[in-house]
């Protein structure tokens, strides 16, 4: 059984979760998502309007859909916050990565990244969705039900992360900043 961080821990924690950067932070990882359970871990990603991320499953398998069944543009990327992962990741050899495109350390809170908040990411703008991400079963499975009931009760901090639409097409790239745009 792997070994998961409790509630007790994220909330000892908490502390140095919200004290990430809040006006930008650095990307520590970038993730791409051919297919479920697949992940790669380049350098650099593209991002775009019309694709979000290319070779990224959301234009084929989008969790989100409009109602005339294109893929939801406020979900084509998702920002994890690197404390959180660190915090929640603990067997990085025998669980899957959450699959979150960038790993930032940036406060990612609803106080701090109101919806529809811009941010560069690299060469790249990026508008915050009204979407929330707040985990799911799989999340439980990965890293235990200590972390989603965390993530859970602190919807306001974005625990599990921010989702975005592309606004303008760009690059990111691994020790990039990501900045808030007023």
């Amino acid at each position: 059984m792997t070994d998961h961080v409790t509630a007790e821990d994220c909330e000892a924690a908490q502390p140095m979760v919200m004290a990430a950067p809040r006006t930008g932070g650095r990307v520590t990882g970038l993730c791409l998502r051919p297919a479920p359970n697949h992940r790669s871990f380049p350098d650099r990603l593209q991002m775009t309007r019309a694709e979000g991320i290319p070779g990224d499953r959301w234009l084929t398998m989008p969790w989100l859909r409009l109602p005339d069944g294109r893929p939801d543009p406020q979900i084509q990327v998702s920002i994890l916050q690197s404390r959180v992962l660190d915090l929640v990741w603990r067997d990085r050899e025998g669980v899957v990565h959450p699959g979150d495109p960038i790993i930032a350390d940036m406060d990612l809170s609803e106080a701090n990244l109101p919806a529809g908040t811009l941010l560069r990411a690299g060469t790249a703008v990026l508008k915050v969705s009204q979407e929330p991400n707040l985990g799911c079963a799989k999340w439980k499975v990965r890293y235990g039900s200590g972390s989603l009931n965390w993530i859970k009760a602190h919807p306001e901090l974005r625990l599990r992360g921010v989702l975005c639409s592309v606004e303008e097409d760009g690059e990111v790239g691994l020790g990039d900043r990501i900045e808030v745009l007023r």
